[in-house]
């Protein structure tokens, strides 16, 4: 197989058309080399490596959540990866032999509307609402959470897209706070423009809880999160308590949402994200699992899609706005651009972001 300065693996659709458009783009205007060549395919890795064993590995590749780079590419040689997501556990462990940078720019926006979209959803008893239209019954509906300063919210994790759901939820009249373990950083950064807590004052006054943390599952970092919001944690939070989480299932185990909001501490859940999501897809399609939260997942998208609680969910769309699509293959080339400038040595922001 010929060699190729950059492959990009996983690109879809409009995804894939808007990273050949961009990569030309910036050949044309002297960001990229004239003689750079890129390969864009829809496989993740392994796909690719079965249809093209013999394949030369470049110096740089683009990968998203279902890559697994093989050790030739991650041995020897200190390579690159963008990964085209805002995540990027899934390839921390190898920062240490590789130059990785993500996207922390293209969803912003894209992903805060999205927590929005559940927090009206989840106070406004959609599903209830709905199903009451049926029969346009009006005496019998239940009564739903209207959002003002009365109404306390708290984002989890406060970078951009966490400042994004923060000022998208003042705009909407709501009291905002945020918890971050970097919150002296960013309060100077936001200049006092987010009010910060601690995790056990958030529990005692929230109504209404948005995760946006990045994952991080390496143990020995001050970032783990792995189970941030555990049972024994959010089965102190004040009775009625809205939960959305919009970054990675990880965080908030599906097993402690479902068994909170039938116990009644959880009136309403929106889930952009589910733990294990390659598993959960095949669970979804048929298959078996004995975890405990791949199953509490199946039984939240049951509730959700029968309309028979007060439960949103989705497939992990809140990345694929019409704007962020492009936006993603934009950050991604201009990720690219740096490379080359740095002398193919690396990015200008690459993890570990933060220490």
């Amino acid at each position: 197989m010929e060699k190729y300065d950059i492959i990009h693996f996983e690109a879809l659709g409009d995804e894939a058309a808007h990273l050949e458009a961009e990569s030309i783009a910036a050949m044309r205007r002297g960001d990229l080399p004239a003689s750079h060549r890129f390969l864009i395919v829809p496989d993740n890795v392994q796909q690719f490596l079965e249809r093209c064993p013999d394949a030369v590995w470049p110096d740089i590749v683009t990968v998203k959540t279902h890559s697994v780079l093989p050790v030739e590419f991650s041995g020897g040689m200190r390579r690159s990866v963008i990964t085209r997501s805002a995540g990027y556990d899934h390839l921390e462990h190898l920062s240490d032999r590789l130059n990785i940078a993500s996207l922390r720019e293209y969803c912003v926006n894209a992903v805060a509307q999205t927590a929005i979209k559940f927090l009206y959803a989840a106070a406004g008893k959609l599903n209830h609402y709905t199903a009451n239209a049926v029969s346009f019954e009006r005496k019998k509906s239940e009564s739903f959470m209207e959002l003002g300063a009365h109404k306390t919210l708290t984002v989890f994790g406060v970078g951009r897209i966490g400042k994004r759901i923060c000022e998208l939820a003042a705009a909407n009249g709501l009291t905002v706070q945020g918890v971050d373990i970097r919150h002296a950083e960013l309060g100077e950064l936001y200049a006092g423009a987010v009010a910060f807590v601690s995790k056990e004052q958030a529990l005692a006054n929230s109504d209404i809880m948005v995760n946006a943390m990045n994952l991080t599952k390496s143990e020995h970092s001050r970032f783990y999160n792995v189970d941030y919001f555990a049972r024994d944690y959010l089965s102190g939070a004040k009775k009625g308590l809205i939960f959305i989480n919009v970054t990675r299932g990880e965080i908030a185990p599906e097993s402690t949402l479902l068994e909170l909001y039938n116990s009644g501490v959880i009136a309403g859940v929106g889930l952009d994200v589910f733990s294990r999501e390659s598993e959960f897809a095949e669970y979804l399609k048929g298959g078996d699992a004995a975890d405990v939260d791949l199953r509490a997942g199946l039984a939240l998208v049951k509730m959700a899609v029968s309309c028979s609680g007060n439960i949103y969910v989705q497939p992990h769309q809140g990345f694929n706005s019409d704007l962020a699509a492009r936006s993603k293959a934009v950050e991604a080339i201009r990720h690219v651009a740096v490379w080359y400038k740095r002398d193919r040595k690396g990015f200008d922001e690459q993890l570990p972001y933060y220490e």
